[in-house]
């Protein structure tokens, strides 16, 4: 929560929101950060905490859920329905890309439609927030090393990921991926089967079930611990399902005054109010082709 200390770690409590440093006695545990490096200790003593009572908060007091993630990996095409509209073939390997820290939003926060797009588009995705983690994770023992899950928007400047054969400059406009709007533990819920919807100023635009993912949550984190060693604190965005905005017709993008809702059952909704970047960049020299066709 965003507080007048700066943030800090809360969990809901049978009342609103207990801080948990405060009520633990603790100033470590004020840092979701601490917390994941700390594992399993620490985890148990916030666990101790869901009885208290705490303060009431607003949506504008939420901020990402992970706020400072060591990194974002993220799947892309991991629904088969994505693949096909966007005239792929269904993928028999991974598609990966990596979203740098400076994407994270808060749940409620403005999303600010970049001024360097025309192509801003919507990805509703379930987010896997990584506690212990590790290198060379089988499958079976995968979600040992997972502390819970977030529910995330992989918001896209598609002008800017077509223009190139990489989707880097695409994916990582500053501040363009909320996440939220809690990390709930895996001990709350069962990712394996759940609906995951995404609305559109009240139109549902996506909706899927994580049963569906051609990677499932185990298997992605054995695939990114084949190459990296995973850390506490990272977040892997499992990939969206069909229905995005470029493959419409005719397409729909973002557009300030738009809201933009995501909900993984189990896990939450977020909700966030498109707006315009505030500068003028017309005269930017770096401003993308305008490709037309529905491929990604």
């Amino acid at each position: 929560m965003m507080t007048a200390r700066g943030p800090r770690l809360h969990v809901r409590g049978r009342v609103g929101y207990v801080d948990v440093a405060e009520a633990a006695g603790d100033p470590r545990l004020a840092s979701l950060d601490f917390v994941l490096q700390a594992g399993s200790p620490a985890m148990d003593a916030i666990r101790e905490l869901r009885g208290g009572e705490g303060a009431d908060f607003e949506p504008a007091d939420f901020g990402p859920a992970v706020p400072d993630p060591w990194r974002i990996l993220c799947l892309g095409v991991n629904y088969r329905d994505h693949a096909i509209e966007g005239g792929r073939e269904v993928p028999t390997w991974p598609e990966a890309f990596v979203r740098g820290r400076g994407s994270v939003l808060g749940p409620y926060a403005d999303l600010v439609k970049p001024a360097l797009t025309e192509r801003f588009d919507y990805e509703g995705e379930l987010g896997i927030v990584i506690g212990s983690g590790g290198r060379y994770i089988p499958a079976a023992k995968a979600l040992d090393a997972v502390a819970g899950y977030v529910v995330l928007n992989d918001a896209t400047a598609r002008d800017w990921q077509r223009a190139a054969t990489q989707w880097t400059a695409g994916k990582n406009f500053e501040g363009s991926m909320p996440i939220g709007p809690e990390v709930v533990t895996t001990d709350e819920v069962d990712i394996s089967d759940l609906a995951l919807t995404t609305v559109l100023n009240g139109e549902v635009m996506q909706s899927a079930r994580t049963s569906q993912m051609i990677v499932d949550v185990p298997s992605a984190i054995e695939f990114f611990s084949s190459f990296t060693r995973l850390r506490p604190g990272d977040v892997i965005a499992t990939g969206t399902p069909g229905g995005v905005g470029f493959a419409r017709q005719p397409p729909v993008w973002l557009l300030p005054g738009d809201v933009i809702e995501v909900s993984v059952e189990g896990v939450g909704s977020i909700s966030n109010r498109v707006v315009a970047e505030d500068d003028d960049h017309s005269d930017w020299r770096w401003q993308p082709p305008q490709k037309h066709g529905s491929g990604l």
